[in-house]
């Protein structure tokens, strides 16, 4: 399996809005879309990066298999990738962000100070303890979206 990195992976080299270990970041950078996993781990042999760094990666759905004309068989993704589950946190912080970003951004001055409380907020609780503030600036209208993206 080749792995890519996904629009959120390259976002996160950018601007580093996801918590990610030393090791780990170096993986998210070696991922090239040209390797396979067995090829990145032998790139990387010294460097301290392990399997379990890469699979982390998938887990955060930084790194996806590379799309081709069959979606890949199960047995090539990792066994995180096989479990159906619920979003994570870190994964509904994800999807949220952006989402809270625009939101506040778009009441130009007004939203000021709320803008820089999202920006401070570096993990879903205390994303999520910002939403309030947001609905009552945007309305329950606009904030429906972030309303989704947080699961709640």
């Amino acid at each position: 399996m080749i792995p890519v990195k996904t629009a959120a992976g390259q976002q996160v080299l950018k601007d580093r809005s996801v918590k990610l270990t030393p090791r780990e970041r170096a993986a998210l950078i070696l991922v090239d879309g040209k390797r396979t996993l067995a090829e990145l781990l032998q790139a990387a042999e010294g460097t301290g990066i392990a399997r379990a760094d890469l699979e982390r990666l998938f887990e955060l759905e930084l790194v996806a298999p590379a799309s081709s004309a069959a979606p890949p068989s199960q047995a090539t993704m990792p066994a995180a990738l096989v479990a159906d589950k619920a979003p994570t946190p870190q994964e509904r912080y994800l999807a949220a962000y952006p989402i809270a970003t625009r939101l506040t951004s778009s009441l130009g001055l007004r939203g000021v100070r709320l803008n820089l409380a999202v920006e401070a907020a570096t993990c879903y609780e205390e994303l999520v303890a910002v939403a309030a503030r947001i609905r009552e600036a945007v309305g329950r209208e606009q904030y429906a979206p972030l309303l989704a993206a947080l699961g709640r």
